[in-house]
């Protein structure tokens, strides 16, 4: 039977249908009707999705060039979500809790987790990317990746995994007062490296191609400065610099040709951090590389505690998410939109997709 998509009845003798949405191969989705999830294991809680935030991850699924994921996949990582139920031994969260999901289960206990390194343990399945994710209208999950707000709305909460991916890579480029920061690539996920760059009191300039983005950078984000990705790229961000180049480097674009040119824009001694990436192999001019003593870093992800404290900036008012949402539609019509938030000129910052 079809199930009304505000209500979950509980334990029922027979099987219901809930609406789903799944990406069948590179440039096509369908909606259809699937299993809804049964009460909640141990660990687990059952949650009824409200907010999904549509990402690079799953424009680059559409397009068939993302390099961690398989098809047919139900998408979404970005949630905001209510707890339905919980399972035994869950103490964390419970029935009617508003929560953002940490979309990064390590279901090993490896190296890198036993390290506290949990954004990149070895045997980590990211919903929506691995696993099936959250274009549905319930989803278990470990309650222990669940972090709740009382104060934060639904669109903020699927706000937070975004902007954690950004927060991970300030903090562990180390971003301090002393530094200059460029970030190349002003999507989501570059500005949340600008947001928590400029947080930790180092002076920020944006580059991207797109104009609108820019001008996002500079009147949302108020950052020092903006460059048009061009031949004179250098030049430019020395003029911002007083006549140096960024100590720190963020590339977040995951396009091949830029993320090998970032090279050239950190100063001797510096760092370049990959936030993006892409499907192939980085290469450098090594003697360059070791003239400038530069590090190399990758970050990926984010940790629990980034989550929280992401969860506290918004609602202490430290960092304003109404700017970010440029595009809402309801559930029933994201595939109808879908192919128009691959195109510049929509201009989309964060597209919000509505479950309710």
């Amino acid at each position: 039977m079809a199930l009304p998509h505000n209500e979950f009845p509980g334990k029922l003798p027979v099987k219901f249908h809930m609406r789903t949405i799944v990406l069948q191969r590179p440039g096509r989705f369908e909606r259809i009707q699937t299993d809804a999830p049964g009460e909640p294991s141990p660990g687990e809680a059952l949650l009824k999705v409200h907010r999904i935030g549509i990402c690079g991850t799953d424009l680059h699924a559409y397009k068939g060039d993302q390099p961690f994921l398989s098809y047919p996949r139900i998408l979404g990582h970005e949630l905001g979500v209510e707890v339905v139920a919980v399972g035994e031994g869950v103490t964390g969260v419970a029935p009617g809790d508003r929560c953002a999901v940490e979309p990064y289960r390590h279901r090993v206990e490896d190296h890198a987790a036993r390290r506290g390194k949990t954004n990149c343990a070895e045997h980590l399945s990211v919903l929506g990317v691995h696993e099936d994710g959250g274009m549905r209208e319930y989803v278990t999950f470990p309650a222990r990746y669940l972090h709740r707000s009382e104060v934060l709305s639904y669109e903020q909460l699927a706000l937070v995994e975004p902007l954690g991916i950004g927060c991970h890579a300030v903090n562990r480029a180390g971003v301090t007062a002393d530094d200059t920061v460029l970030v190349i690539g002003a999507g989501p996920i570059g500005l949340g490296a600008m947001l928590f760059a400029q947080a930790a009191g180092a002076p920020v300039i944006a580059m991207d191609i797109k104009q609108d983005r820019l001008a996002f950078c500079r009147d949302a984000l108020q950052v020092a400065g903006t460059i048009g990705a061009g031949d004179d790229a250098e030049a430019s961000i020395r003029r911002h610099f007083d006549g140096d180049l960024p100590t720190i480097v963020f590339d977040a674009t995951g396009n091949p040709a830029s993320m090998m040119k970032a090279f050239d824009y950190v100063a001797h001694g510096g760092l370049l951090a990959y936030l993006g990436l892409f499907q192939g192999a980085v290469q450098f001019h090594d003697p360059m590389f070791h003239r400038k003593e530069l590090t190399l870093m990758a970050s990926r992800n984010a940790l629990g505690s980034e989550f929280r404290h992401i969860i506290r900036a918004i609602e202490t008012g430290q960092i304003e998410t109404a700017p970010w949402i440029t595009h809402q539609v309801p559930f029933d019509a994201m595939i109808d939109h879908f192919d128009a938030w691959l195109h510049p000129e929509s201009r989309v910052i964060k597209a919000m997709v509505s479950m309710t």
